[in-house]
């Protein structure tokens, strides 16, 4: 699977950014697509999947109710829109994706990586 992701930048705090993902090459009808980020001298954390079967989403407490996760199966385009940024979601934000679900994402592991896109918070 090859993931290409844009979006990014620096905003202040309370700001919104979105990020978007193209894909292509999956080999499988039933994955999941979401986002892992990486804060510096910190390990990847899952911040939000989705499942191509079903649309089900999953988020990490940290994001709820502030990021939404998106996608556009056929099209294969998926998106993060994140609102009511903090410092705190400062990190290198990576698409990635798991094939049959989101199980390892949520914690932040994957089948497939795309490039980074840097998002940073300003306070």
């Amino acid at each position: 699977v090859q993931l290409q992701a844009s979006g990014g930048g620096l905003v202040q705090a309370g700001g919104s950014l979105r990020l978007s993902c193209a894909a292509s090459g999956f080999t499988s009808a039933y994955y999941g697509i979401g986002w892992v980020r990486q804060a510096p001298g910190k390990e990847r954390e899952g911040v939000a999947c989705q499942s191509s079967g079903d649309g089900w989403t999953w988020y990490a407490d940290s994001v709820k109710g502030r990021f939404t996760i998106s996608g556009d199966v056929a099209k294969n385009m998926f998106a993060l829109q994140m609102n009511s940024l903090k410092p705190e979601d400062t990190a290198v934000y990576y698409c990635a994706t798991e094939i049959g679900g989101c199980a390892d994402l949520n914690r932040g592991a994957a089948d497939s990586w795309g490039q980074g896109t840097q998002v940073t918070v300003s306070s």
